[in-house]
This record gives C-alpha cells, sequence and structure tokens, in this order.
C-alpha cells in the first residue's frame, strides 16, 4: 500500500512526462521534415542535373510508358524532326506525335505503319536497332530499349553526315587498297613534304608496320640528312616550278640497309583554283638494271684493262670489286699458281682481311688443303656451305673463323690449253651454297680472270722473249743499252765508274762444226750461267750474238786493280772444263775493257771502245784481254772513205735492186717481192748491205739511198704491171734515219705519182725497235701512209720490244718473224715457241704472219702446222734481178 507521500509524487511527475514526450515528437517530426525536404531537393537537384545531361545530349532521347505516353524527351528530339519543343509534351502519345511529325514532312512512315513497326520493335520482334529515311533526305538511326513494365526509351541519330563520311572512308579505304597492290613506291605529299597517303610498299621499306604510321612525317623522319635534303630540295623546285620531274634517279638505302636504285617521278598537285597543294610522286626499283649497267660497264673496263696491259694487280682487283658489286654479303679473291706449280699466292682479295689473307698467302694446293687449295688439286670447283664443319678446312678452319667467314666456294682459272692459272673464290658470311645467280657469276669471273692471267703471263714470255736471249736467258742487245745507260747515269751522281766488258769465246765454230748445235748451246748455257755467277746482282750479263757476251759492271771503284780481279775471276771461270758426253771441252776468250767515264761517256761509246778492245786481243791471239787506248781505233779512217765511195756511189748509179718473192704457204701463190738493195762495187765488187748500211744510217747517206730505193722499186713494180703479169705488192725496207724524216709521207706520195703504182700495192716494212724510239710519232707516221693506202708490216718481228698494248695500236697490216727464229726452227724449242708464239698472236689481231729466211722443207712443215700465212726465203728462191722475178711472177 503506497504512502500518501508517495502518491503525491506520482500525481506530480505524470504531466512532466508527457510534455517530454510531446516535445520528442515535435523535435523528431521536425527532423523527419528537414531530411524530407533535404532529399526533396537532393532528388530536385539530381533531376534537373539528368535533364540537363539529357537535354545536351546529341541525340534525340525520348522515355515512353506501357501506354504509348511520352514522359520525357530532350530538345534534340524535337531538332531532330522539325518541330518545336513545344510540340513534343510530356503526356502526348506516340499517335499523336507521329501525326505532328508527318505534318512537319519528317515521318518515315504512314502514322500505323510506323505504330506497328514500333510496337513490333518493343515487343522484342524486330531489331532494336533501325533506321528512317525521311522525305527531305536524311537518315535517322533509332535505338529502342524496352523496360520489363512495357515502357521503353529510345534514341534517335542523324547519321546523314556519318552515312557521307562513311562513303568518303569507304572510298579510300578501296583507293589505299587499291595503291597497296601497286609494287612501286606512291606516296602523296602536302607543300611542307609531309606525307599525305603511302602504300604499303614506301611503309614497309621505310620500318613502318602500317601505312598510317608514315602519315605526317618527312624525309628527315626516315632517310640520314643529307639524302632527306636532296629530296627536299628536288621537291620544293617542283611545287615552286609547278614542272613535274619525269623518271630521275635516285638512290635510297631501305629499313633493312639494302641500297636500291630508283626511277622517280612527281608531279605536282592543283586545286580547282590551279593552286599547287601537294605532289604526287611514284618510284620504281631499277635496282637490277643499274647493277646490270653497272655489270656491263665494268665487263667493258675490265676487257679494257686486259687490252691496253693494265697491271694484273689492278685488273684483278677491279674484277672482284665488280664482283662484290652485284651481291650481297659476298667477299671475292684470287689466288696466283705459283711458278712451283705447287703453291697458292695472293693475287687479289679488296674487300677480305689482310690479316687473313697473308695467313693463306703460299698455301700448298692437295686434295685436303681448304676450298682452294682443293679446287687447284681437282682441277674442278669445289663447293664448301659451312666451313667450320667442313674436313677440307680441318687444317685452316682457324684461320677463317676469327673473321666471321663461314662458306666458301671456289672454282679453278684454268687456261685455254686447261693449264691451272689460279682459283677464284667467293666466302660468305652466312652457312649455305651459291644460288643460281651466283653461280653464273662465279663462271664469268673465272673466265674473264683466266683471261687476264694467261693475257699477262703471254706479254711477259713475250716481253722477256723480246729483251732476253732464248737459248741462255741473258738479257740481249735490246735491254743491254738501258742497262748502261742507268749504270752511267749513277755513276755520273755518284763518280764512280763502268765497266763495259765484252767477250768473245775463241774457236767456238770448231765446237759447232766437231761435236754439232747441241754441244754449243749447251756449251753457251754453261758459259753464261758461269758469267753470272762472277758478278753481283746489280751488274747485267748480255748475249750479244752467237757466241759474244757483254758484262756490265755497275758501280765500280775508281781502281784498276779491282776490275782486274773481277777479270781474272771471269777468265778462270770460262776457262772451267765444261763436261758433254765423253768430252771434257775447255774454253778460253778474247775480252775487251772500256771504263766510263774515260773510255766514253755514252753507251755506245762505251760499247764500240770494248768491241774494239776485244778485236785487238784477238790480235794477241786467244785467252787474252785488253783495255781500250783511242790508237785501238785504226779503224776510224777506213770509215771515213767507205762514206766517201758511198756518196760517189749513189751519184754514178751503183746501187742495184734484187727481189725475193714472199709466197701464199697455203696456196703457193705469190703475193709480194722484197726489194734487197746491192751496192756493185767498181773495185769490190758486190758489197752486202751488211757492209755499208750501218755507216749508211750513222751519216745519213740512208735517206738519199732509200729514196732512190723506194723510187725504182715502185717503177719496177709498175713496169712489171705494164707487161700484164699479175699484180703484186713490193715491200720496201724503211730504216730509223728516214721515218725520223718529216717529209717521209710527201716522198712516198711523190715515188708512187711518178711511176704511176697504186698504193695499195706497196707496203713499208719498219722495225719494232724503230716505232718503240718514238712511238706517238711513229703512230702519226703510220696512219698518214695508211691513209694513202699503202700497206705497212713490221720487219724483224720478236728481235725488238714492243708492248701488246702498243702493237695493237699501230696500223699494220703484216708481222715479219725474224730469220734468227727460223734458222733452227725445226730442232730448237725456243725457237718453235717464240715462231708459235708470234703467229698465233698475228691471228689474234688479225694481222698475216710472214716467216723470213725459210730454207727447209722442215721449216716449211713447222710454219703450215702452225698455220703461218706466207713465207719468203731461199726454200722458195733466192733474191732475183728484175727480169727473172719478172718470169717468176708469169709462172704463178
Amino acid at each position: 500500500m503506497a504512502t500518501k507521500s508517495s502518491r503525491k509524487s506520482a500525481e506530480t511527475t505524470e504531466p512532466v512526462g508527457l510534455a517530454a514526450l510531446a516535445k520528442l515528437a515535435d523535435v523528431s517530426y521536425a527532423s523527419l521534415e528537414r531530411d524530407l525536404r533535404a532529399t526533396i531537393t537532393a532528388l530536385e537537384a539530381q533531376a534537373l542535373r539528368f535533364e540537363t545531361v539529357i537535354e545536351n545530349i546529341s541525340q534525340g532521347i525520348c522515355f515512353f510508358d506501357r501506354d504509348e505516353r511520352l514522359i520525357l524527351s530532350n530538345r534534340r528530339y524535337a531538332e531532330i524532326y522539325r518541330l518545336a519543343p513545344e510540340q513534343v509534351r510530356p503526356g502526348l502519345t506516340l499517335s499523336e506525335i507521329v501525326e505532328r511529325r508527318a505534318a512537319a514532312g519528317t515521318a518515315a512512315l504512314a502514322t500505323d505503319a510506323y505504330l506497328a513497326m514500333a510496337r513490333s520493335v518493343n515487343s522484342g520482334k524486330a531489331p532494336r536497332i533501325w533506321t528512317a529515311k525521311l522525305p527531305d533526305g536524311r537518315t535517322i538511326q533509332i535505338y529502342n530499349q524496352s523496360m520489363p513494365d512495357g515502357s521503353w526509351v529510345a534514341t534517335h541519330d542523324d547519321i546523314t553526315d556519318l552515312i557521307a563520311n562513311r562513303q568518303i572512308v569507304d572510298e579510300l579505304i578501296s583507293l589505299q587498297a587499291l595503291i597497296d597492290w601497286v609494287p612501286n613506291y606512291l606516296w602523296v605529299k602536302d607543300t611542307q613534304s609531309r606525307f599525305m597517303v603511302v602504300n604499303s610498299a614506301l611503309a614497309t621499306d621505310s620500318g613502318r608496320d602500317k601505312t598510317a604510321d608514315m602519315i605526317g612525317l618527312t624525309d628527315f623522319d626516315i632517310h640520314p640528312p643529307e639524302v632527306a635534303q636532296r629530296f627536299r630540295q628536288v621537291e620544293q623546285s617542283v611545287l615552286e616550278s609547278g614542272q613535274p620531274l619525269i623518271d630521275a634517279e635516285e638512290f635510297v638505302v631501305d629499313a633493312s640497309g639494302t641500297v636500291k636504285w630508283l626511277s622517280s617521278t612527281k608531279v605536282p598537285l592543283r586545286n580547282a583554283q590551279n593552286e599547287i597543294f601537294g605532289l604526287v610522286g611514284i618510284a620504281r626499283d631499277i635496282t637490277a638494271r643499274k647493277q646490270a649497267d653497272v655489270l656491263r660497264g665494268g665487263q667493258a673496263n675490265i676487257l679494257e684493262m686486259i687490252a691496253t696491259s693494265a697491271p694484273l694487280e689492278n685488273v684483278l682487283d677491279s674484277l672482284m670489286r665488280l664482283v662484290e658489286s652485284q651481291l650481297k654479303g659476298i667477299f671475292g679473291s684470287v689466288l696466283l699458281l705459283d711458278k712451283d706449280g705447287m703453291h697458292l699466292r695472293h693475287g687479289a682479295a679488296p674487300s677480305l682481311a689482310k690479316a687473313y689473307m697473308s695467313a693463306i698467302d703460299g698455301s700448298a694446293i692437295g686434295p685436303k688443303t681448304g676450298s682452294c687449295g682443293t679446287a687447284a688439286y681437282r682441277r674442278e670447283p669445289v663447293i664448301v656451305a659451312d666451313i667450320l664443319q667442313d674436313p677440307l678446312w680441318e687444317d685452316y678452319r682457324e684461320l677463317a673463323a676469327p673473321y666471321g667467314y663461314r662458306s666458301c666456294w671456289s672454282t679453278p682459272i684454268l687456261s685455254h690449253q686447261g693449264v691451272v692459272l689460279g682459283v677464284f673464290a667467293m666466302y660468305s658470311m652466312s652457312v649455305r651454297e651459291p644460288t643460281e645467280a651466283e653461280t653464273r657469276l662465279i663462271e664469268f669471273t673465272t673466265h674473264i680472270a683466266g683471261i687476264a692471267i694467261e693475257r699477262k703471263r703471254a706479254e711477259d714470255q713475250i716481253h722477256f722473249m723480246a729483251n732476253h736471249d732464248a737459248l741462255t736467258g741473258l738479257p740481249n742487245r735490246a735491254l743491254l743499252e738501258d742497262r748502261l745507260s742507268q749504270a752511267v747515269l749513277y755513276a755520273q751522281r755518284y763518280n764512280r765508274w763502268v765497266t763495259v766488258v765484252f767477250i768473245d769465246l775463241d774457236n767456238f765454230k770448231l765446237v759447232n762444226d766437231t761435236l754439232g748445235h747441241n754441244a754449243g748451246d749447251e756449251l753457251l748455257k754453261t758459259v753464261a750461267s758461269r758469267l753470272v755467277g762472277c758478278v753481283k746482282a746489280t751488274d747485267t750479263v748480255v748475249r750479244v750474238g752467237g757466241d759474244e757476251f757483254v758484262i756490265v759492271l755497275f758501280d765500280q771503284p775508281t781502281n784498276v786493280d779491282v776490275i782486274s780481279e773481277t777479270l781474272q775471276t771471269i777468265r778462270d771461270a770460262i776457262a772451267e772444263p765444261v763436261p758433254f758426253a765423253e768430252h771434257r771441252l775447255r774454253l778460253t776468250a778474247s775480252i775487251g775493257i772500256a771504263n766510263y767515264p774515260k773510255d766514253g761517256t755514252s753507251p755506245d761509246k762505251l760499247l764500240a771502245n770494248a768491241d774494239a778492245a776485244m778485236s785487238r786481243a784477238k790480235e794477241f791471239g786467244s785467252d787474252n784481254f785488253q783495255f781500250y787506248a783511242p790508237e785501238f781505233n785504226s779503224s776510224a779512217h777506213e770509215k771515213f772513205l767507205l762514206q766517201e765511195e758511198l756518196r760517189n756511189a749513189l751519184a754514178r748509179s751503183e746501187f742495184a735492186l734484187l727481189y725475193q718473192p714472199q709466197v701464199d704457204l697455203r696456196s703457193g701463190q705469190i703475193l709480194a717481192v722484197e726489194a734487197l738493195v746491192r751496192w756493185n762495187h767498181p773495185a769490190r765488187g758486190v758489197v752486202s748491205p751488211m757492209m755499208f748500211i750501218p755507216t749508211a744510217e750513222e751519216t745519213g747517206l740512208i735517206v738519199p739511198i732509200g729514196d732512190w730505193i723506194l723510187h725504182e722499186a715502185c717503177r719496177q713494180n709498175k713496169a712489171w704491171q705494164r707487161a700484164g703479169l699479175p699484180p703484186v705488192t713490193v715491200c720496201v725496207n724503211v730504216s730509223a734515219r728516214q721515218f725520223r724524216e718529216k717529209n717521209l709521207i710527201d716522198r712516198v706520195v711523190n715515188a708512187l705519182k711518178e711511176s704511176g703504182l697504186e698504193a695499195r700495192y706497196l707496203e713499208l716494212e719498219v722495225t719494232e725497235s724503230l716505232i718503240m724510239q718514238d712511238f706517238d710519232l711513229a703512230v702519226a707516221t703510220m696512219n698518214g701512209l695508211q691513209q694513202l693506202g699503202v700497206q705497212i708490216s713490221i720487219d724483224d718481228f720478236g728481235t725488238g720490244y714492243s708492248s701488246l698494248s702498243a702493237l695493237k695500236t699501230f696500223p699494220v697490216q703484216r708481222l715479219k718473224i725474224d730469220k734468227s727464229f727460223i734458222d733452227d726452227l725445226a730442232t730448237d724449242e725456243n725457237d718453235q715457241a717464240v715462231t708459235s708464239a708470234v703467229i698465233s698472236l698475228g691471228q689474234k689481231l688479225n694481222l698475216r704472219v710472214l716467216a723470213e729466211g725459210v730454207e727447209t722443207e722442215d721449216q716449211v712443215v713447222f710454219l703450215r702446222k702452225n698455220n703461218c700465212d706466207e713465207m719468203q726465203g731461199n726454200y722458195f728462191s733466192e733474191p732475183l734481178p728484175a727480169g727473172d722475178v719478172g718470169e717468176v711472177i708469169a709462172k704463178g
């Protein structure tokens, strides 16, 4: 039971609790109202944002409920259909809106048809994306999205411009595909030389994956600055001048590092106002054609080098560079077979490592000696695809490995007779065999190299034979003057002596007569070898005649005792017995000595005085030597008398001509006669030309004598023709003194004119040594004579010296092989080699070849066997007087 006080307390607190609750409720309501207003405000803001976004979307947007009434749309929706915004208010049905669009001329379909289409789309029975073609030509793309409650939202997009642009894009894509099929480079640039259009060929070779990667670039982004600048200058010139550039040759290096030659055409582009706004270019790859041009030009250049006797190393170097210009990653080399026939020596390898070439220089040939040595041994090509694996390279691969050489294809270089001359090789840095094109190039290169090497060997042989004695191998008289001139110049400069030793073997004819020429030849070769062994390497031993030798002692001290010691050594060497069969031959010699400068200051004077001293030594008997003294030259007075008699002989008509026929070796027909002068001396009888021609040459009397010979020979030939004889050519020798006369051509013209002889029936014979005295003058004179119609031949061919390049320049018709090579032709292999070489050379130069001094049937047989054209000599006829020759010509 409550107390009184507790009841009172309860009565007091009850109103207080209700008030608190009411206050709390008010607070709670206010808070809820604030939250609701905030939410409403936020929703209104969000709705405004959505409305703003929808309003600013470029597409038209509309929302329809399930009853097809518009809930919301943006301004763009009304604009697309040419309606005012107030014409498209929420609450309108789709049917009402379509009718308004129809009234505005923007309804794609009739109202019922459009509603059916819309309902089909919204029900999922038709595509949600479809296009409507409006009457005004525009195309509207509509996208419908249905809602679960049957309402839907749709976007309407005017794609008219997009379709047009797409057509342009499609056309561009089609154009790009078209130009990408073009194998040539094709591009369009603007006025700043920026690429606007390129095809795939250009993009690929420029290192770009897509053509789009090239757009906006310039040549400076692709090529080195100097190349890009060249292109820029050319294109700016086209843009500024308006003139196209047609088929200009340009070269580039593409992204792979390959050098390409292009034939480029660049044409300015103009707009409707005829203003230039860029250029179009097309470039065709002409690398193959340029390589072919380079190959043809290189071939011609190399053949010219061969024809003009360029140094072999230069020819081979150019040949290797030509090969390398045609192929990528290939290095060429030529190795030459050494004289021993067992080793290969460096010939040319411009791009191979010098250290490698030094290492293989001198390598042997054999069955397992790398590619080159094996090819020379087998005499067939050897293709090694992998140097590091092939057993042929087992002993050599360590030489090649440091330089990265992986394959080597070697081909032997053969002469036309099948003799190995060397080896041509191609090296590659990759493991592979040669392609078909490379094989063709190998065949060509090997052939050209063979021609060059064989030509050089032939020239060396001819040069050696022209300047050396065929029997002993010693220098001959042709080389003597050059060596002696050099010795005199050296002695002048350094105040030294030059000693000329003239040696004549005593009683050598007796050896030939008793033991035969073979014994004499062996004896001469032995003596020659011994003489060489007695002197220094700088001295010169020369064979000047059958049993005569000259020694030029170079750089001698001014001490006669030293020279005497050398002479005694020479005498002892000659006197040493020479074994031959069962005989032991002993020789002695007569020796004459002349010293520079006491006994002469010119080569001719020294030789003459040494010869005089030798003659003096013979007067004292065998095995003697004499130094020159002026009083020895007792023949000077005799020579003076001979000069006076020669002058009188010309005035007294003491000269006469004999004629020796020249015969075709194939038909036997007389083709020509050589005019030979004889001197009918009133006291001495008939004097041989050998006795008076040298004096006439020295004194200059040879000019009037030669003029008389020329006139008389022309007169006689014309007389034979007038007598009805078959026409022949008359050959007249021209001396060096005559040839140097400025009016020689006028003299020939005068002789032809006075005699009435046609120029084609006159042939002038000149010697090699005469021509080479003044090459330019000689060629000019011969050209002038040839223009007259006069024929020219080279007499005594093989005894002088002329290079092949000079020989092919001479306007000559015939070569005459000197009698010295014909005398022992039947038995002497050296003479046979020289003769056959001269015949072959003449035929290759389209010259007829005549052999002089033919006297035996064996000589005729050899000459016919080697296809010699003509002969002259006592075998057919001795030199005859004019009347007798006329009878021979008449008989045919």
